[in-house]
């Protein structure tokens, strides 16, 4: 183990980034995942068919459209 020191404020902000369940050894594991590691978790995943990419693209329309109302 190591300790590394870190301001309050950065403190405060790591603890709001924080899951319940998680620690802040793994919050800062996962706050440092390369590319390598997401691209590798992705791999992992089934496939997704054009229906499945359709409706994520008309569910993020629909996202966009409302953030756009409220502005």
């Amino acid at each position: 183990m190591s300790t590394i020191r870190v301001s309050e404020e950065v403190k405060e902000r790591l603890r709001d980034l924080k899951r319940d369940d998680e620690s802040f050894n793994d919050l800062l594991e996962r706050l440092s995942r390369t590319e390598k590691d997401v691209e590798r978790i992705a791999e992992s995943l089934p496939p997704v068919d054009d229906e499945e990419i359709e409706r994520m693209d008309e569910a993020r329309e629909r996202l966009n459209e409302s953030l756009e109302e409220r502005r």
